[in-house]
């Protein structure tokens, strides 16, 4: 059975989520990393479902030691691949992660690696996201109305969404190329 899915206003309270979050990952991973609200949670006025998404990047996936999120109660889901946008053909390091649902407070705690394809894809979405409020305010009536359609079929729901957000990554990668962004560093 799978979650509903249930997008809600956009909430004051999210950044002070991440950032609660953020120091109980501080104090559980060894460095080096950095951390990162991601996701619509993170893009001010976006509607979301009310879940916070947290990017820690590492320098190599595969030495992650994540024995201190694990004793804190995070539970692993491994050898995750995100997806990748039509028409590119990506080696499967470049979309691997290693992925935690939080105790408590709802929260994805996504692990991936520095200079890999789907790091940078969701703090570059993020950015433009910020930068864009006609393409915010589109991409949060589209996640309203599939929410409202598929309310109980996530697949039906992500079958749609994600091809609508590789159109707004292809949008942000030539706002990338034109204003000269770089990655943040973390949040």
């Amino acid at each position: 059975m799978s979650e509903r899915i249930e997008i809600v206003a956009p909430q004051a309270g999210w950044p002070d989520a991440f950032a609660a979050l953020k120091a109980e990952i501080l104090a559980a991973i060894p460095p080096p990393h950095a951390i990162h609200h991601i996701g619509s949670t993170a893009v001010p006025g976006l509607p979301a479902k009310d879940v916070i998404d947290v990017q820690i990047t590492v320098t190599d996936l595969a030495t992650f030691d994540d024995s201190g999120l694990v004793a804190l109660g995070f539970v692993a889901r491994y050898d995750l691949v995100d997806h990748a946008p039509p028409g590119l053909d990506l080696a499967e390091p470049e979309l691997s992660k290693r992925f935690y649902k939080a105790p408590g407070r709802p929260a994805n705690i996504h692990v991936r690696e520095l200079g890999r394809y789907n790091q940078r894809f969701a703090l570059l979405c993020r950015d433009f996201l910020r930068a864009h409020p006609v393409a915010t305010a589109a991409y949060g009536l589209v996640k309203q109305r599939l929410a409202a359609r598929f309310p109980d079929d996530a697949d039906a729901y992500y079958d749609i969404k994600d091809p609508v957000f590789d159109i707004i990554i292809d949008g942000a990668e030539e706002w990338a190329l034109r204003t000269g962004w770089r990655l943040p560093a973390g949040d």
